[in-house]
């Protein structure tokens, strides 16, 4: 039987792809494909593990008892998040513990807009650089940005590879249970007088933040995505589809949602952070 030539191999893989078909192990992979997916895998991984980090102070500083145990069960959810991806990396030849040591996953800037740029070269989203200050911030990070992440990451549950698939129906669940931690209480704290004006003013700062992470429209990057398979939407339906049900849950609770305009860079050629 005569060998196929590696050109041969990628054009069958792209109608495989082409098909709507599943990539089960590394070495069906194109050298392509491995690039994009461990990309978006270690986005993932990394913005898991750091979010958790930034989460672990309102352990000590949540409000009760009951909201102790509630900020510990999320940290300890991102935290194996961030491991299964990491495994899954392990899996695909990445060393994972030489990573782990060498980046500061803690790492958090005090500037209140970094716009869409990293500050270090991990790979985590750059939203998690921003500290979490008070409660409100607490609540509305959880509010904005786990439901941010729900939408980001919704294609990779049916994504062309399937250990990511499988691993998503889990995570996904507990995401699920994180925005509604956090969807009870901005109704709670909104529904108040007292806190109305803090919790607006949290979302002020989150929600525009957390509009920046989708990348912009129709990006080169983007499009070798959804090419693959990796991705089935374009950035901005993304970032739409969170705004929509971000205005639906404002109308909700009496809150306003605020002006956002696209970051300078995401309208640039220069490739943009999320992809």
């Amino acid at each position: 039987m005569a060998k196929i030539s590696e050109r041969e191999k990628e054009e069958r893989f792209a109608q495989r792809l082409g098909k709507g078909g599943k990539v089960a192990s590394a070495q069906e992979m194109t050298e392509e494909y491995k690039e994009h997916l461990v990309h978006l895998m270690m986005m993932q991984a990394d913005s898991e593990l750091a979010g958790a980090y930034g989460y672990v102070p309102w352990i000590m500083k949540s409000p009760n008892i009951q909201e102790t145990l509630a900020v510990a069960q999320i940290v300890k959810d991102e935290v194996r998040h961030a491991r299964v991806m990491y495994r899954l990396l392990e899996g695909l030849g990445m060393e994972v513990q030489g990573y782990f040591d060498k980046h500061n996953f803690t790492l958090r800037v005090e500037e209140r807009d970094i716009g869409t740029q990293r500050v270090a070269d991990d790979k985590r989203v750059n939203i998690f650089y921003y500290p979490i200050h008070t409660w409100y911030d607490f609540i509305l990070f959880n509010f904005c940005m786990d439901r941010g992440a729900g939408h980001q990451l919704e294609d990779a549950k049916d994504c062309s590879y399937q250990p990511w698939c499988d691993v998503m129906e889990g995570i996904f669940k507990e995401e699920a249970m994180h925005m509604a931690h956090g969807d009870a209480w901005v109704k709670r704290l909104a529904g108040d007088p007292k806190t109305q004006g803090a919790v607006q003013e949290a979302l002020n700062v989150w929600y525009p933040r957390t509009m920046n992470i989708f990348g912009r429209p129709n990006s080169p990057k983007n499009r070798i995505y959804r090419k693959l398979g990796l991705k089935r939407r374009d950035n901005e339906e993304v970032r739409q589809a969170f705004s929509a049900e971000i205005r639906q849950k404002c109308g909700e609770f009496g809150l306003r949602v605020p002006d956002w305009k696209p970051v300078e860079a995401m309208m640039s050629e220069e490739p943009f952070i999320p992809g």
